[in-house]
């Protein structure tokens, strides 16, 4: 069993706030075309987000907030994931943590990371491609939740990196090839990109 973490956790600043997941992208929420990606991966699929849950109920996923509180980042949901599962599907071992502003993630993803971690003996993974590292995309043990949560609260540990590298971590290239499968929409130009991108060539 492995949980799946889609993080809608950020502010979304340069969308102008609000929940920038929601925006229509080909006459659906970007959100759906992010579930229907992370479903068929993993065996439970959960949604970190803050604020009220109701506003995502059309997904019928388990809304789940940051258990560390003050918007520190990606972490926080990487840490909410593993304490989640680790309540809640304790036969789980692992989460997935996805970002719910890149529609286009590699349908694999899951896969390749338990390839590569089962080849290189690691600790987790990351993702990347173009020759840049992806930290919100990984697979994370559930084990270490204990120990994140040490570096988050009593370390002041917030960028990903700087967690990882105290791990065996691999990571996992992604080819780009008419585009690259981590484009994530951060502002209202990407949308009108990302629309393009799946008028165009997106499968």
């Amino acid at each position: 069993m492995i949980v799946g973490v889609l993080l809608a956790g950020g502010q979304s600043r340069r969308m102008g706030g609000g929940d920038k997941a929601l925006n229509d992208l080909d006459g659906k929420p970007l959100m759906a075309h992010v579930v229907e990606r992370a479903k068929p991966q993993v065996g439970t699929l959960i949604l970190n987000a803050n604020g009220d849950p109701a506003r995502f109920i059309e997904y019928s996923l388990p809304v789940v907030a940051d258990t560390v509180e003050g918007f520190v980042g990606p972490l926080a949901g990487v840490l909410t994931g593993q304490e989640w599962a680790r309540d809640n599907v304790p036969e789980a071992k692992w989460i997935v943590t996805m970002a719910t502003d890149t529609p286009f993630f590699p349908h694999d993803l899951v896969q390749r990371f338990i390839s590569a971690i089962e080849e290189n003996n690691a600790d987790m993974a990351m993702a990347t491609s173009g020759g840049n590292r992806h930290p919100v995309f990984g697979m994370w043990p559930v084990e270490l939740a204990d120990d994140l949560r040490h570096a988050l609260v009593e370390e002041g540990v917030r960028k990903v990196l700087h967690w990882t590298d105290r791990f065996n971590l691999v990571q996992v290239d992604f080819p780009v090839q008419s585009y690259d499968p981590f484009f994530n929409v951060n502002r209202p130009e990407d949308l009108e990109q990302a629309q393009k991108l799946i008028s165009e060539t997106i499968t």
